[in-house]
């Protein structure tokens, strides 16, 4: 029994001298301190981190800015910071202090999270990483954080630690010059989207832009290029405008009943605006203004695309201040400088909810357009627009126009779809006669409700259609034009 109790305790000796030989390496959760003290060569917890805040849209251009500068040095290097969920809830500053008395902070991989950058386009960011590298041949470290308010962060940010205040400010100071000149939003057409946590944690949505011709859209004579020259046209006099001390803000009101072509107005400006940077707000998402105001300064030549403003007029639920949501509107292209390029576009069935308001901010919006509804020559255009490939006669297009006073563009495009159902019931070739029935069944005093669910046949401008309070449906009322479903969206923290 003594023999084998000898035994033991040798063996036992030896386990203890095999774990007491591995000592000298660093313990797991103190790697995250040991490794920014040998990068920076000093120790790393009496050092002073300098944060930046990140707005959310603006992370995905932080990001690549980041890779860019770390890239320059090409012994640079991306790690990640394990320990779970207290991670996201402590600072950089936090982790280095704990890290001195309780091993909690290994490294580990880098976090990502999947970003769009344009209609089609995605980048992996890192959503939460330390980059190590010299800026200058000074060392430099940054903690990389996305905006999560799951966590309590409503901003992205960047945690800077270098071996002095000096290096970082350096650092930070590079990091936004860079920044202000460049972003992955300029030039591309985006909503604004209102997130699960409020306005200032939702993301943005890219969209192709419009491809439309002037002869897709049916307006009377002279409106639309009245409409294209004040939201385009005067921007390419910038130069003129400046130099007589002219203001080169704009505004624009859209105002007639649902289904006149508002929408599809917006969208042949989009169309004609390449470079443009296009801001698109409706519905909830005008909360937003603000946000979407400052964008579109820093983002210049842009539009801002406000639909549906009668919804907001009056009714201060929508917004966060004491004043109804429009008051917030008009006060945000205020404040816009006089000389910035930027076209504020609004539409509206509901002028009249508009225009005291207008009247209490005047100057803020400098030409109002009527899209009425359509005339004869119109209607027949529309028909034809409609038809394209379909061998209706020119007097059939003309007696189902005649016969439809009082519809819309959304009528015209339902009429010539009903005709072409008709014959693919019937199984032959589309006729003048599926076209005259089509006109007759649309017409008849058992479908009001359908003229009035397209936009037709209501007296007070305050039938359905027209708008899309859900949010941007750049669709729009119209064929042939391109599809805008399935956008690219982003949600910094989701």
């Amino acid at each position: 029994m003594d023999e084998n109790l000898g035994k033991f305790i040798d063996n036992f000796a030896q386990l203890v001298q095999l774990a007491q030989s591995g000592q000298h390496r660093v313990q797991a959760g103190t790697q995250l301190l040991a490794t920014l003290t040998g990068h920076l060569a000093v120790p790393a917890e009496s050092l002073s981190v300098v944060v930046e805040e990140i707005p959310p849209h603006r992370f995905v251009d932080a990001d690549i800015l980041m890779a860019e500068l770390a890239g320059e040095d090409a012994d640079f290097r991306l790690v990640g910071i394990g320990g779970g969920d207290q991670r996201h809830h402590q600072s950089l500053s936090d982790m280095l202090q704990q890290s001195q008395f309780f091993p909690q902070f290994p490294l580990s991989q880098p976090d990502y999270t999947n970003l769009a950058v344009g209609p089609a386009e995605q980048r992996q960011a890192v959503a939460l990483g330390l980059w190590l590298f010299n800026h200058g041949s000074r060392p430099v470290a940054v903690l990389q954080r996305d905006a999560n308010p799951r966590y309590g962060r409503q901003s992205a940010s960047l945690e800077v630690l270098a071996g002095d205040t000096g290096n970082a400010a350096d650092f930070l100071s590079e990091f936004r010059r860079r920044l202000q000149h460049r972003s992955v939003l300029k030039g591309q057409v985006i909503s604004l989207v209102m997130g699960e946590y409020g306005p200032s944690a939702a993301g943005v949505t890219f969209h192709a832009r419009p491809a439309l011709a002037a002869s897709e859209v049916i307006l009377p004579e002279g409106v639309l290029q009245k409409v294209s020259d004040h939201a385009l046209g005067i921007a390419r006099h910038r130069v003129s405008l400046n130099q007589y001390g002219q203001h080169l803000k704009r505004g624009i009101l859209l105002y007639g009943k649902p289904g006149t072509g508002k929408t599809h107005t917006v969208r042949y400006l989009l169309s004609q605006s390449e470079g443009v940077t296009a801001i698109l707000l409706s519905g909830g998402s005008l909360a937003r203004i603000s946000e979407a105001a400052t964008m579109a300064r820093a983002l210049q030549p842009s539009i801002v695309v406000l639909e549906d403003c009668d919804f907001i007029a009056e009714d201060r639920s929508f917004g966060h201040g004491p004043q109804p949501l429009l008051f917030e509107v008009l006060d945000a292209m205020d404040g816009l400088d006089s000389d910035a390029d930027v076209a504020f576009v609004l539409t509206t069935n509901r002028v009249d909810m508009l225009e005291r308001a207008l009247a209490q901010r005047p100057g803020r919006v400098d030409l109002a357009v009527d899209i009425p509804l359509p005339a004869l020559a119109e209607r027949i255009g529309l028909v034809r627009l409609y038809a394209r490939g379909i061998p209706f006669s020119a007097g059939a297009v003309r007696d189902a126009a005649a016969r439809t006073e009082g519809t819309t563009a959304s009528f015209a495009r339902e009429l010539v779809r009903r005709a072409v159902v008709a014959a693919a019931l019937d199984g032959v070739p589309v006729a003048d006669t599926h076209l005259g029935k089509a006109v007759e069944d649309l017409m008849a005093d058992g479908e009001a409700l359908t003229r009035s669910l397209l936009g037709s046949g209501t007296g007070d401008g305050s039938g359905l259609g027209g708008g899309f309070p859900g949010g941007p449906d750049f669709g729009g009322p119209f064929p042939g034009g391109p599809n805008l479903g399935g956008p690219a969206t982003f949600h910094p923290g989701g």
